[in-house]
């Protein structure tokens, strides 16, 4: 089973690539930070990241759906590594759940060392989940490259470009044909 990562700065297009891999028919699983913000609004919770327990929740997600996955290929919009940048970034300290978690993927080689990063479209369209300043984006996306490079990965670069464009190069690298990657993800709702 090989499980690949898509990372890089917020708005940079990782999950519009991530969709169109799914379209395509690649087993590929949403970034759980989006969706605990999403979740956390719909219970009326202005700003769930600013909520203490925030960052577990985004591991524990991330985790459930990692453990609960099958199929020879799956594609995951972030990891539990972006979780750590996210908490360096946020300025968080890095709990026992978070840091027991990077050291199990890593060590376990849960996740390829090679991670798809994908560069930033030279803006950043704002959402109800993603409420970031372009600059204050590619910061967030040095803090990523930071971590994944402490913990022994290669980056494997996806240019700025057309949204098809960028899911055919990831497909390439994958090595598969379409539709190998098996059932839809499980969101949480």
């Amino acid at each position: 089973m090989r499980r690949y990562v898509l990372t890089g700065a917020p708005g940079a297009g990782k999950t519009s690539i991530a969709d169109e891999l799914r379209r395509r028919g690649y087993q590929v699983f949403a970034e759980a930070a989006t969706d605990v913000i999403t979740a956390g609004q719909a219970r009326g919770v202005a700003e769930p990241w600013s909520e203490p327990d925030f960052v577990e929740a985004v591991v524990r997600l991330q985790r459930a759906r990692q453990a609960g996955a099958c199929g020879p290929v799956q594609v995951y919009d972030r990891s539990p590594l972006c979780t750590l940048a996210l908490a360096r970034f946020l300025g968080r300290p890095v709990g026992a759940v978070l840091a027991a978690e990077v050291e199990r993927v890593t060590a376990a080689g849960i996740y390829q060392r090679q991670v798809f990063l994908v560069r930033p479209l030279g803006f950043v369209t704002p959402t109800a989940a993603r409420r970031i300043s372009y600059a204050d984006a590619l910061e967030f996306a040095r803090v990523h490259e930071r971590v994944y490079a402490e913990h022994g990965y290669e980056l494997v670069d996806v240019p700025p470009g057309p949204v098809g464009r960028r899911a055919t190069a990831v497909a390439a690298y994958l090595g598969v044909t379409s539709g190998e990657g098996g059932p839809d993800p499980v969101y949480l709702t």
